[in-house]
Protein backbone atom coordinates (compact mmCIF):
# COMPACT_ATOMS: atom_id res chain seq x y z
CA UNK A 1 0.00 0.00 0.00
CA UNK A 2 1.18 3.36 -1.35
CA UNK A 3 1.43 5.87 1.51
CA UNK A 4 -1.22 8.38 -0.15
CA UNK A 5 -3.58 5.17 -0.51
CA UNK A 6 -3.03 4.87 3.60
CA UNK A 7 -3.75 8.28 3.90
CA UNK A 8 -7.06 7.94 1.96
CA UNK A 9 -7.88 4.71 4.07
CA UNK A 10 -7.44 6.37 7.31
CA UNK A 11 -9.76 9.37 6.04
CA UNK A 12 -12.09 7.02 4.87
CA UNK A 13 -11.98 4.88 7.80
CA UNK A 14 -12.61 7.94 10.08
CA UNK A 15 -15.80 9.32 7.93
CA UNK A 16 -17.18 5.50 8.05
CA UNK A 17 -16.98 5.68 11.59
CA UNK A 18 -18.56 9.50 12.19
CA UNK A 19 -21.23 8.27 9.77
CA UNK A 20 -21.89 5.03 11.87
CA UNK A 21 -22.14 7.19 15.13
CA UNK A 22 -24.82 9.15 13.43
CA UNK A 23 -22.33 12.09 12.58
CA UNK A 24 -21.70 13.36 9.03
CA UNK A 25 -18.40 15.16 8.22
CA UNK A 26 -16.86 16.93 5.45
CA UNK A 27 -12.88 17.49 4.60
CA UNK A 28 -11.32 20.82 4.16
CA UNK A 29 -7.65 20.44 3.62
CA UNK A 30 -6.15 17.87 6.23
CA UNK A 31 -9.01 18.28 8.64
CA UNK A 32 -12.22 16.53 9.16
CA UNK A 33 -15.27 18.67 10.07
CA UNK A 34 -18.30 18.08 11.65
CA UNK A 35 -21.98 19.01 10.35
CA UNK A 36 -22.82 20.06 13.54
CA UNK A 37 -21.25 23.42 13.27
CA UNK A 38 -23.22 24.70 10.83
CA UNK A 39 -26.37 22.71 11.98
CA UNK A 40 -26.47 23.93 15.38
CA UNK A 41 -26.52 27.70 16.74
CA UNK A 42 -24.64 28.83 19.95
CA UNK A 43 -23.81 32.46 21.57
CA UNK A 44 -22.41 32.58 25.04
CA UNK A 45 -24.62 33.35 27.72
CA UNK A 46 -22.40 34.20 30.86
CA UNK A 47 -25.57 35.75 32.57
CA UNK A 48 -27.35 32.27 32.36
CA UNK A 49 -24.63 30.14 32.80
CA UNK A 50 -21.94 32.42 34.88
CA UNK A 51 -18.62 30.46 32.74
CA UNK A 52 -19.71 27.14 34.42
CA UNK A 53 -17.62 25.70 31.58
CA UNK A 54 -14.15 27.00 33.40
CA UNK A 55 -15.36 25.47 36.49
CA UNK A 56 -17.42 22.00 35.83
CA UNK A 57 -15.96 19.32 34.46
CA UNK A 58 -13.35 16.90 35.93
CA UNK A 59 -10.22 17.88 33.50
CA UNK A 60 -8.45 21.34 33.08
CA UNK A 61 -8.61 22.97 29.40
CA UNK A 62 -6.22 21.32 26.79
CA UNK A 63 -3.01 23.12 25.61
CA UNK A 64 -1.33 22.28 22.66
CA UNK A 65 2.15 21.93 22.79
CA UNK A 66 2.79 24.97 21.14
CA UNK A 67 1.47 26.73 23.88
CA UNK A 68 3.14 25.09 27.06
CA UNK A 69 6.19 27.47 26.92
CA UNK A 70 3.60 30.44 26.37
CA UNK A 71 2.17 29.65 29.78
CA UNK A 72 5.70 29.92 31.49
CA UNK A 73 6.68 32.28 30.11
CA UNK A 74 3.68 34.63 30.53
CA UNK A 75 2.61 33.50 34.17
CA UNK A 76 4.24 36.08 36.40
CA UNK A 77 2.79 38.59 34.08
CA UNK A 78 -1.06 36.79 34.73
CA UNK A 79 -0.13 36.01 38.18
CA UNK A 80 -1.48 39.33 39.86
CA UNK A 81 -4.59 38.72 38.22
CA UNK A 82 -4.99 35.16 39.85
CA UNK A 83 -6.74 34.57 43.17
CA UNK A 84 -4.74 32.73 45.66
CA UNK A 85 -5.70 29.53 45.54
CA UNK A 86 -5.51 29.35 41.78
CA UNK A 87 -1.73 30.61 42.30
CA UNK A 88 -1.23 28.21 44.55
CA UNK A 89 -2.45 25.10 42.96
CA UNK A 90 -0.13 26.58 39.62
CA UNK A 91 3.00 26.73 41.52
CA UNK A 92 2.25 23.00 43.32
CA UNK A 93 1.14 21.75 39.93
CA UNK A 94 2.83 23.76 37.70
CA UNK A 95 1.86 25.75 34.52
CA UNK A 96 -0.16 22.89 32.55
CA UNK A 97 -0.05 19.40 33.46
CA UNK A 98 -0.63 16.03 31.83
CA UNK A 99 -4.21 14.62 31.77
CA UNK A 100 -5.07 11.14 31.85
CA UNK A 101 -5.06 10.79 28.32
CA UNK A 102 -1.45 12.00 28.12
CA UNK A 103 -2.23 15.19 26.75
CA UNK A 104 -1.42 18.56 28.28
CA UNK A 105 -4.23 20.64 29.80
CA UNK A 106 -4.72 23.62 32.62
CA UNK A 107 -4.65 22.88 36.15
CA UNK A 108 -6.87 22.80 38.35
CA UNK A 109 -8.13 23.95 42.21
CA UNK A 110 -9.09 21.13 44.16
CA UNK A 111 -10.21 19.00 41.54
CA UNK A 112 -12.81 21.63 40.06
CA UNK A 113 -12.21 24.72 38.55
CA UNK A 114 -9.38 25.83 36.22
CA UNK A 115 -6.27 27.74 38.22
CA UNK A 116 -6.69 30.11 36.29
CA UNK A 117 -10.16 31.38 36.62
CA UNK A 118 -11.52 34.93 38.42
CA UNK A 119 -14.45 35.34 39.66
CA UNK A 120 -16.57 38.81 38.59
CA UNK A 121 -18.62 40.85 41.21
CA UNK A 122 -21.57 39.31 40.19
CA UNK A 123 -20.05 35.93 40.18
CA UNK A 124 -19.25 34.90 36.91
CA UNK A 125 -16.12 33.04 36.17
CA UNK A 126 -13.83 34.39 33.53
CA UNK A 127 -9.91 33.69 32.48
CA UNK A 128 -7.36 35.50 34.20
CA UNK A 129 -5.30 35.43 31.59
CA UNK A 130 -7.62 36.93 29.08
CA UNK A 131 -7.83 39.82 31.79
CA UNK A 132 -4.05 40.45 31.63
CA UNK A 133 -4.18 40.43 27.80
CA UNK A 134 -7.55 42.85 28.07
CA UNK A 135 -5.34 44.99 30.42
CA UNK A 136 -2.43 45.11 27.74
CA UNK A 137 -0.05 42.69 30.55
CA UNK A 138 0.09 40.05 27.89
CA UNK A 139 -0.04 39.45 24.01
CA UNK A 140 -1.64 36.60 24.35
CA UNK A 141 -5.45 35.87 25.03
CA UNK A 142 -5.99 32.23 26.47
CA UNK A 143 -5.16 28.69 24.64
CA UNK A 144 -7.08 28.10 21.46
CA UNK A 145 -9.03 25.38 23.39
CA UNK A 146 -10.84 27.94 25.08
CA UNK A 147 -11.03 30.24 22.56
CA UNK A 148 -12.75 27.33 19.85
CA UNK A 149 -15.30 26.60 22.71
CA UNK A 150 -18.04 24.57 21.94
CA UNK A 151 -15.65 23.43 19.36
CA UNK A 152 -13.40 20.92 19.76
CA UNK A 153 -10.13 19.43 18.05
CA UNK A 154 -8.24 16.43 17.74
CA UNK A 155 -5.19 15.79 16.03
CA UNK A 156 -4.44 12.55 14.81
CA UNK A 157 -0.97 11.80 12.44
CA UNK A 158 -2.52 12.87 9.08
CA UNK A 159 -5.83 15.11 9.77
CA UNK A 160 -7.20 17.14 12.59
CA UNK A 161 -10.80 16.10 13.54
CA UNK A 162 -13.07 19.88 14.17
CA UNK A 163 -16.03 18.15 16.18
CA UNK A 164 -19.02 19.93 18.62
CA UNK A 165 -19.06 19.36 22.15
CA UNK A 166 -22.31 19.24 23.49
CA UNK A 167 -22.33 20.24 27.37
CA UNK A 168 -26.04 20.57 29.19
CA UNK A 169 -24.13 23.46 31.31
CA UNK A 170 -24.30 25.19 27.81
CA UNK A 171 -28.00 24.71 27.20
CA UNK A 172 -28.65 28.58 27.49
CA UNK A 173 -26.08 29.28 24.86
CA UNK A 174 -27.79 27.03 22.80
CA UNK A 175 -31.14 29.00 22.98
CA UNK A 176 -29.47 32.00 22.92
CA UNK A 177 -27.96 31.09 19.42
CA UNK A 178 -31.51 29.99 18.17
CA UNK A 179 -33.04 33.39 18.97
CA UNK A 180 -29.85 35.27 17.63
CA UNK A 181 -29.73 32.58 14.93
CA UNK A 182 -25.91 32.18 14.76
CA UNK A 183 -24.64 29.56 13.49
CA UNK A 184 -21.63 27.79 15.91
CA UNK A 185 -18.97 28.45 12.76
CA UNK A 186 -19.64 31.99 13.17
CA UNK A 187 -19.82 32.22 16.91
CA UNK A 188 -16.09 30.97 16.85
CA UNK A 189 -14.89 32.81 13.85
CA UNK A 190 -12.49 34.20 14.72
CA UNK A 191 -11.07 31.30 16.59
CA UNK A 192 -11.22 29.14 13.73
CA UNK A 193 -9.49 31.68 11.85
CA UNK A 194 -6.63 31.90 14.60
CA UNK A 195 -6.47 27.94 14.75
CA UNK A 196 -6.68 27.14 10.64
CA UNK A 197 -6.16 30.28 9.06
CA UNK A 198 -8.29 32.50 6.97
CA UNK A 199 -8.44 30.81 3.56
CA UNK A 200 -9.23 27.59 5.61
CA UNK A 201 -12.34 29.86 7.21
CA UNK A 202 -13.54 30.95 3.93
CA UNK A 203 -13.59 27.15 2.81
CA UNK A 204 -15.87 26.60 5.55
CA UNK A 205 -18.31 29.42 4.97
CA UNK A 206 -18.38 27.89 1.45
CA UNK A 207 -19.44 24.79 2.63
CA UNK A 208 -21.75 26.07 4.93
CA UNK A 209 -23.53 28.19 2.15
CA UNK A 210 -23.73 24.97 0.28
CA UNK A 211 -24.88 22.74 3.43
CA UNK A 212 -27.84 25.75 3.82
CA UNK A 213 -29.19 25.44 0.32
CA UNK A 214 -29.36 21.13 0.50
Amino acid sequence: MTYNVWKTSIFLFWVTFAQKEGKHMFQIGKTIVSEEILENDFVCNLNACKGACCVGGEYGAPVEDSETDILINIYEKVKPYLRPEGIKAIEEQGTFVKGEDGEWETPLVNNSECAYVIFSGEGIAKCGIEAAYEDGATKWAKPVSCHLYPVRTREYSEFTAVNYHKWEICDPACSLGKELKVPIYKFVKEALTRKFGKKWYEELEEVAMGHAKS
